[in-house]
């Protein structure tokens, strides 16, 4: 059980992020963020986490609304984009960029953060891939953050079969039950990156 000092408020972890983060396709209560808090709630955390997720959102979204998204209070930040770049096959420079200054601005404010990334398909072709994937671990070491380099490897598979009753119809976003697996892999980190926070 975390126990504060008196008087101290819980640490608020904003959670920028696409579909993946804001819920999409599922019932109020059952998407990451809600389920994510939930976890950390079970963990004796009173962390708040609050949901920035925008389906749909690439990097550049992200980046263009995260001045918005952080408040004076927010003590840490999760960051869960790059999902529609890929499905877009943008170019990995790009991405590359906006994700670095995303973490910048996040640097300056001197806010911890957990960065969380995702495969390349090889539908682009292997160098588009070797680029996209080294984006995440390379930023993680220039501004030490926290890294999950595949948000779904709580699923343990990438076989669209096996996956089959953990996801949606779309064959892309999780179900509740899929969310579940995740979070239960991401809820370690989401832990490590609040004791990196101020209490």
């Amino acid at each position: 059980m975390t126990v504060l000092p008196a008087g101290a408020e819980p640490v608020t972890v904003v959670a920028l992020g696409d579909s993946l983060t804001a819920g999409y396709g599922l019932p109020e209560g059952e998407g990451l963020v809600p389920q994510l808090q939930g976890w950390l709630r079970a963990q004796g955390s009173d962390a708040v986490v609050v949901n920035a997720g925008v389906s749909g959102d690439t990097t550049a979204g992200g980046l263009a609304r995260l001045d918005w998204s952080l408040t004076p209070e927010t003590d840490a930040l999760i960051v869960t984009l790059g999902g529609n770049d890929l499905l877009r096959g943008l170019d990995p420079a790009t991405t590359r960029a906006n994700l670095d200054a995303i973490l910048a601005k996040a640097q300056a404010r001197n806010l911890p953060v957990l960065l969380i990334g995702l495969p390349g398909p090889a539908n682009f072709g292997p160098e588009w891939k070797a680029e996209f994937d080294a984006i995440y671990p390379d930023l993680a070491a220039k501004y030490d953050t926290l890294l999950v380099p595949d948000f779904m490897a709580g699923l343990g598979s990438h076989d669209p079969a096996a996956l089959r009753g953990l996801m949606q119809g779309d064959g892309i976003h999780p179900n509740a039950e899929g969310v579940d697996k995740i979070v239960a892999t991401l809820g370690p980190e989401v832990l490590a990156l609040i004791a990196r926070a101020k209490p």
